[in-house]
């Protein structure tokens, strides 16, 4: 144990009064043995100051080891920061403390913690402290210790020093991987001596395990936090996703591309433009700037047009940046999305733009293409229904001067005139259906299909049905079983498409099944809908085709199906119209075992309920 510091723990413990006292004794002259006794007790008490110096080292040492522990167990920054300040008070008898971080970039201090010897934090705002002083050890790396600074010559005429009246003040540098990131400083502004060199020490030690917590905890806050953004952008750009990919309208696209730029960005406004070959050049889709036309040399175009890249350029209001970003697909211009803020974007703002341009060149380019399909398929139903209107006329004229001449009309027909004038009757007919079919596709792609939805019997549409196929039915000698109850109700649909609907099935049924074969229609209501059946013992379905059923022109490979005249369009029409009354239609079949084709339509009396009850509400 050194002479300072038994010197130090007599003073700080008190007992140096008696050593003073007891030496005071000891220049007196005393007997001989008395002067022993003095210096046997002078003895005795430097060996208790060692002892409670000892103790003394051995309490802080503990409390520094208890104190390193609890700071590896959080990993959040402002409760290590707290920790740390409350754990630098109780080490060295601070009536307050500071806690002050180093930013290098901008070489400013940041007050982030300041609590007291209760425990309790104290106000940021208020921070009466020494900054010359902890400028110096941030400077130096070197902790400073003065038992008063009003006659410390090195802080007396410092002007915080006097208008604060700090005493005793302690200040410490907290230092990891060879630099200093920031000081400690605790002070007494009432008592003088407050700490000793075993506290600086002790602070300096400790210094460094707690600059090793708070670094350790900054770059997890800061990880943190990089990871919630990074998680709300993905959040975000998985809506615009869902947004974007939810619909194949061009307007629709354009208008959630710029709102979730605006959001995200925080940007004042954000417009877009599509790329045009003829003239070359962009063209504003955007509400804001509709049919604004932007030539490949304008000055705003620049790099994000040639290489690709972000660009930038200069509003209408010069106080203002703009941002350009480029939409691209397969290394082909698709168009422009740009940002109009107050003072441009930063790099998270540029990297989020980034993202959401890449995902609006998709869904631009599908909407593009869905829109060239859909105008195609447009120019061919108006083609369809130009070409069906201008073919009705000369058919019927044929059909018309076919059946007068069958009748003997322009004189007696001979047999084979008669065969010949048949299959032109036939062949017309054959026509009749087609353009008929194609007519019914092209007005209900179109929306120009009308329904004239009424309540009726779906008994009186089978009769009538079979009342035209009867003939044909006799004459391949086929058995047909209908099992209709009386007390089906009544259906509400447009009874002329169900019975077109029907007619296709029925027909189907009678084609496809042999000579003696049997066709059965069952009807049964089900909940809210009556289900009708058309089962027949034909030649069945390949598995393969049922997956194609109801698609257009379709038609099965098969050399019996072959056989029988069609187009593929008769299932197709009976499917749309079946939807369109609010039903649903299916096919369950076995190649080689017969088909069952069953449709469904809503019941009159549940759809008037409905209709009450939205009245009602």
């Amino acid at each position: 144990m050194t002479e300072h510091n038994i010197e130090d723990t007599l003073e700080s413990t008190g007992l140096g009064v008696l050593r003073q006292s007891l030496l005071e004794l000891s220049t007196h002259n005393l007997p001989a043995n008395t002067n022993q006794m003095l210096l046997k007790a002078l003895e005795q008490l430097e060996e208790v100051a060692g002892r409670i110096s000892e103790s003394e080292k051995q309490r802080r040492l503990a409390a520094l080891y208890r104190v390193s522990q609890m700071l590896g167990e959080s990993l959040q920054l402002n409760q290590v920061l707290d920790q740390v300040m409350d754990a630098v008070i109780t080490l060295t008898g601070a009536e307050r403390g500071f806690l002050v971080l180093h930013d290098p970039e901008s070489d400013s201090l940041s007050l982030r913690a300041a609590r007291n010897f209760e425990g309790e934090s104290l106000d940021l705002d208020s921070m009466e402290v020494s900054r010359t002083l902890i400028r110096d050890v941030l400077e130096s790396g070197r902790g400073v210790l003065t038992t008063n600074a009003q006659t410390d010559p090195r802080f007396a005429d410092q002007k915080s020093v006097i208008v604060f009246a700090l005493r005793s003040i302690l200040c410490a540098p907290l230092q990891t991987r060879g630099r200093t990131t920031g000081v400690i400083y605790v002070d007494n502004r009432l008592t003088t001596s407050q700490f000793k060199k075993e506290h600086l020490e002790l602070l300096n030690a400790f210094g460094g395990q707690a600059a090793v917590a708070i670094e350790n905890a900054r770059l997890y806050t800061q990880t943190d936090r990089s990871l919630t953004e990074r998680v709300a952008e993905l959040e975000t750009l998985s809506q615009v996703n869902r947004e974007l990919n939810a619909q194949l309208d061009l307007e629709a696209v354009v208008e959630t591309t710029c709102r979730n730029a605006i959001a995200a960005t925080g940007a004042l406004e954000s417009w877009l433009a599509l790329y045009q070959p003829d003239p070359i050049g962009f063209q504003v889709v955007s509400d804001n700037r509709r049919g604004e036309f932007i030539p490949l040399d304008d000055p705003r175009v620049g790099e994000a047009v040639e290489d690709f890249r972000p660009g930038v350029f200069t509003p209408e209001d010069p106080s203002q940046s703009g941002s350009l970003f480029p939409l691209h697909l397969g290394g082909q211009p698709i168009g422009l999305l740009a940002v109009v803020s107050e003072a441009g974007l930063d790099e998270n703002g540029v990297a989020f733009m980034l993202r959401l341009a890449a995902r609006a060149s998709v869904a631009l380019e599908n909407a593009r293409l869905y829109q060239a399909v859909r105008e195609a398929d447009l120019a061919k139903s108006r083609f369809v229904s130009v070409v069906s209107h201008e073919l009705r006329l000369p058919m019927t004229s044929i059909r018309g001067y076919t059946d007068l001449m069958l009748q003997g009309a322009v004189g007696e027909v001979s047999e084979p005139q008669r065969e010949f004038l048949n299959v032109i009757r036939s062949n017309v007919e054959r026509m009749r259906v087609l353009v008929s079919d194609l007519s019914d596709i092209s007005r209900i792609e179109t929306g120009r299909l009308l329904l004239e939805t009424a309540p009726f019997s779906l008994r009186v549409c089978v009769n009538q049905v079979l009342a035209d196929l009867f003939p044909k039915m006799d004459e391949k000698k086929q058995k047909l079983d209908v099992n209709i109850p009386e007390t089906l109700p009544e259906v509400l649909a447009d009874p002329n498409r169900v019975m077109q609907v029907l007619a296709n099935l029925v027909s189907n049924a009678w084609k496809y099944t042999p000579e003696g074969g049997r066709i059965q229609i069952t009807a049964n209501n089900r909940d809210d809908h009556v289900w009708l059946e058309v089962a027949d013992e034909g030649i069945g379905i390949r598995e393969q085709d049922q997956e194609k059923l109801f698609s257009q022109f379709f038609r099965s490979e098969d050399p019996q199906v072959r056989e029988q005249v069609g187009w593929g369009l008769g299932l197709n029409v009976t499917k749309q119209l079946v939807e369109l009354m609010g039903g649903a239609i299916g096919v369950e079949s076995e190649f080689g075992a017969g088909s069952r084709f069953w449709f469904t339509l809503p019941l009159a009396s549940a759809q008037a309920g409905a209709a009450s009850e939205n009245r009602t509400v």
